[in-house]
């Protein structure tokens, strides 16, 4: 065979990657592409909201992280059954996921709410950013529980092949958020002008509607499956803890780092902090689809793997590791050929937009890179590998990347060109590192029942 073919995906797999992944994708880049607007609307307030709503935002990540973890624990147990041929008890691990979002996440979230005033002064010194996001963080924090059951019905969702469902919900959320944005923090439709507090509280009624939604499909779509039929047993429970917990974890160390990393750039000035919010979003952009391809390789390899087929599992994953790269390298073209045009949209301030033209033409270029990355690492998740992926991920990032940035930014005053080298090249060996355990197939011998 030559090296070209083995490059080539088959057409049926093809098919059914793509059939699986756009729903997801399509759903992540609206939700983004939406956020992009959130964004442009706050930027027009100034640097110091922008600031305080990206701090706020990533504080949100970081105390939500443990229960975004149920989707992993979800989608792995669902996806195994699905190719046991379970069918009647795939959403099981949901109740139990759904029962958990609200366990965890009404007592933390309260007491969040109440401390914020106390907490998020640690994160920027600069009185003007935390008078714009402390309120905007108590209202996110505010639907913390429908952001839960969110996640796990999103786990759910795609490990039974029903992502468009993912899809639908998750547009007409965020086209509610963007209609309150514009009532809420303009004032507009006779409300009250909140400004950046309006932007949180148009995300929170977002969550909750979103949620709502979703237990109105569920009991169209996954009646039959034991949705809301009786307790999930102390076993289906204990699987999904044991599942969940690492990646749970994973999510919130990688959240604290993000948040460790822009209280490092915000040492470096404000505009810094405004214009890495924006790399940020844009980046986010261009790789969610690799994400999505990920999710949809999480659920064809426990599928394969539910069906005792671990070289098909495998093969799941490089498939759709290619697909991923074409897709997201096409997507990353114009940032990288014309970042300014982009930034435009969201940065108003001329010395702020030159700051960020060439870290987000840097990242841009090696992100069908980072694809790679984020297909494996969900691909392992998916089958079961939560521990190895958590610990690989944590440690590249806090003893390499945030130590890196520490010297680079605050120490040395290189500026954000080599900041974000850093990132690149984190980011590069940790897709490399994830590569090399999917090939090594240890992941393919883990048991979930």
């Amino acid at each position: 065979m030559s090296d070209l073919a083995k490059l080539r995906v088959p057409l049926a797999r093809r098919r059914r990657i793509f059939g699986l992944a756009l729903p997801i994708i399509g759903g992540m880049l609206s939700q983004n592409v939406l956020n992009l607007v959130d964004t442009g609307m706050v930027g027009t307030l100034g640097d110091a909201a922008l600031a305080g709503v990206g701090l706020g935002g990533f504080a949100n990540f970081l105390f939500s992280a443990f229960i975004l973890g149920l989707s992993a624990g979800v989608q792995a147990m669902a996806a195994r059954r699905v190719g046991e041929g379970r069918l009647s008890e795939t959403a099981i691990p949901l109740n139990g996921g759904l029962l958990l979002a609200l366990a965890i996440a009404v007592p933390w979230s309260a007491a969040l709410i109440a401390l914020a005033p106390e907490y998020f002064p640690l994160l920027t010194g600069d009185v003007a950013v935390v008078e714009q996001g402390v309120p905007y963080l108590r209202a996110r924090l505010f639907a913390m529980f429908a952001m839960g059951m969110n996640f796990a019905f999103r786990g759910y969702w795609n490990a039974v092949d029903k992502s468009i469902l993912y899809m639908r919900t998750l547009i007409s959320m965020h086209v509610l958020n963007i209609f309150l944005n514009w009532v809420l923090i303009f004032g507009n439709l006779g409300a009250p002008e909140l400004g950046a507090a309006g932007a949180g509280v148009a995300s929170a009624i977002a969550t909750v509607f979103g949620a709502a939604s979703y237990f109105v499909l569920g009991r169209s779509y996954a009646r039959d499956a034991g949705f809301l039929h009786g307790l999930p047993s102390r076993g289906t429970m204990a699987t999904i803890i044991r599942l969940a917990a690492p990646a749970g974890l994973q999510q919130f160390f990688f959240a604290a780092g993000m948040t460790v990393f822009l209280m490092l750039v915000a040492r470096m000035g404000t505009p810094e902090l405004a214009a890495t919010k924006v790399i940020i979003d844009l980046m986010l952009v261009g790789i969610l689809p690799g994400i999505g391809f990920g999710l949809a390789a999480a659920s064809l390899a426990g599928q394969a793997l539910g069906r005792g087929n671990a070289e098909d599992a495998k093969q799941w994953g490089w498939d759709v590791t290619k697909v991923a790269v074409l897709v997201v390298g096409a997507l990353s073209v114009p940032a990288v050929l014309v970042p300014e045009w982009l930034l435009s949209g969201f940065i108003h301030e001329p010395s702020t937009l030159a700051l960020a033209k060439t870290p987000l033409r840097l990242v841009a270029g090696f992100l069908f890179l980072d694809s790679v990355g984020m297909v494996l690492m969900n691909a392992l998740i998916g089958a079961g590998d939560t521990k190895r992926v958590m610990f690989i991920g944590t440690s590249f990032q806090w003893l390499i990347f945030l130590p890196a940035v520490y010297v680079i930014g605050p120490v040395m005053g290189l500026g954000l060109v080599f900041v974000f080298a850093a990132q690149v090249i984190y980011r590069g060996f940790q897709s490399l590192t994830f590569a090399l355990m999917w090939r090594g197939g240890r992941w393919q011998s883990i048991e979930i029942q």
